[in-house]
């Protein structure tokens, strides 16, 4: 097909390569497109910058999330399952195209693709241009101009259709992930496999911590999240006591006990984490927190002191045994 079509949409032209089947596909916030692309140059040969086909792997964009190449959402919901076109886009749409690209090349590579970036204001810039670290980028930096974009698109999923990671979700969407992670979490932990429920927890965790940024600290909107948040951040400390990951059960719960200072199970977790790598004076005092502060808990404190003791005494009969044997030793040479 030679018809070229206008979107309706400044500087930008359609032409379809191969029809697609069936209508349009209906789009929500939320629906995800994947896709096949090329990226070529507006010259006369057609200068391929990029391949989606030869990094390996589809592309995938979900609509409303904010990609910072918004046009290609434009184009996207103007083509049926299985279409190919070729789309013109205008240097008003492309500005971005390097930024984007250098992302996808990194991600294609295995590498993180926010490396090497510089955090600076908008407003520095804009009158300072850094390296991509790919030549042809950097021209287009340099040089924004007109690109043409070949698509070829798989399927569009509906928000229920697919697993959508936490950043794509919205308010409610994140709330009502948080009992099933939590739940997930739980299951795992019955099943003994705790970096498995360590993960749920810790991404149940961070979905109150992005809805919490929006909220005030301290009003009611900010502590009815905190309410959920302690009780996961401790499920988590017991995962990773069981994992022996005991400085960061430290890390986690002396964080915790900064903002709830009467949290005896938070006490109690860290007094296991203290006495796990020696620090006896430590343990001492956190369990005896946890004492005064739950008196119902004491019979456990009681039976962790106990072990603390025999545990330390041991340690203290193995350090003299080996300082006497370097001394001996130290002596006959």
């Amino acid at each position: 097909m030679e018809e070229t079509y206008l979107l309706n949409v400044e500087g930008v032209k359609k032409k379809i390569l191969t029809g697609g089947r069936g209508e349009l596909p209906k789009l929500q916030d939320g629906s995800k497109f994947t896709f096949h692309f090329q990226t070529l140059k507006d010259d006369f040969e057609r200068t391929v910058i990029d391949d989606s086909r030869e990094a390996g792997m589809p592309m995938e964009i979900i609509v409303g999330k904010m990609f910072k190449l918004e046009i290609w959402e434009t184009l996207l919901s103007s083509m049926r399952i299985g279409e190919v076109a070729e789309f013109w886009c205008d240097t008003i749409h492309t500005g971005m195209y390097a930024l984007v690209s250098r992302g996808m090349r990194r991600i294609a590579e295995g590498r993180d693709p926010l490396e090497g970036q510089k955090h600076r204001c908008g407003m520095g810039n804009m009158f300072d241009y850094h390296s991509t670290g790919y030549d042809d980028l950097d021209e287009l930096q340099r040089t924004p101009q007109p690109l043409i974009f070949i698509m070829e698109l798989f399927r569009v999923e509906d928000p229920s259709a697919y697993k959508r990671d936490t950043w794509a979700m919205n308010k409610e969407e994140k709330l009502a992930a948080v009992p099933v992670l939590h739940s997930e979490g739980n299951r795992l932990v019955l099943r003994r496999e705790f970096a498995q429920a360590a993960a749920k927890y810790q991404e149940a965790v961070i979905c109150l911590r992005n809805l919490q940024a929006k909220e005030k600290p301290w009003e009611d909107g900010w502590l009815k999240l905190e309410s959920l948040v302690t009780p996961l951040v401790l499920n988590y400390c017991q995962c990773q006591l069981e994992l022996g990951e005991y400085y960061e059960v430290l890390e986690h719960t002396t964080e915790l006990l900064q903002k709830h200072n009467d949290n005896a199970k938070a006490y109690f977790k860290r007094a296991k984490a203290h006495a796990a790598v020696w620090n006896e004076r430590e343990a001492r005092e956190d369990f005896q927190r946890v004492a005064h502060l739950d008196p119902s808990m004491a019979a456990a404190v009681k039976k962790e002191l106990k072990q603390l003791g025999e545990r330390m005494r041991k340690k203290h009969v193995e350090d003299r045994k080996r300082y006497q044997g370097l001394f001996q030793s130290s002596q006959g040479l």
